[in-house]
């Protein structure tokens, strides 16, 4: 009977992902995450081309990564929004009103100088891929992630300090 027991408790039981706040939900995430591979991948794209969209009207150039580090260094023409900060209000304010406008991302992994203020950081945990998620998330589609490795003193990057 007590084993009969034990059984029944683990069917019925919490999964170990279960969290007691509604304001955090993991499995949404996982779902969202794997939703958003396939396009992530299909929105790689090499600086050249990186640069040209950029540059074309109504693009935003955005730099998620922290103000600190953005002010100490960052591509011509980037808004910042740190990643942190991202709410619906805070993207619809420096986004704008159109959810399909073209968005272009880069982050310190894109930098071979692996230095202040783009250190490298771990592959699985850059920038680009919780910016991805999270701006696909919150209903925009068009984003394009710099695929290349740079360096950020080569003048075709356009590398803006202070």
């Amino acid at each position: 009977m007590r084993s009969l027991l034990l059984a029944l408790a683990a069917l019925t039981a919490t999964p170990a992902f279960a969290q007691a706040n509604p304001q955090i939900d993991y499995p949404a995430f996982e779902a969202l995450t794997a939703r958003v591979a396939p396009q992530r991948a299909q929105r790689l794209i090499a600086f050249d081309a990186f640069k040209a969209e950029a540059a074309k009207p109504g693009a935003l150039l955005l730099d998620a990564r922290s103000q600190d580090a953005f002010q100490r260094g960052h591509i011509k023409g980037a808004v910042n929004l740190p990643l942190t900060d991202f709410t619906a209000d805070s993207l619809a304010a420096v986004i704008g009103a159109d959810p399909n406008r073209p968005i272009l991302i880069y982050c310190n992994n894109n930098f071979s100088n692996h230095a202040s203020p783009v250190p490298l950081k771990s592959a699985p945990l850059a920038l680009n891929i919780q910016t991805f998620i999270n701006l696909v998330g919150y209903g925009y589609p068009n984003v394009r992630e710099l695929a290349d490795i740079v360096d950020f003193n080569d003048p075709k990057v356009e590398w803006v300090t202070g």
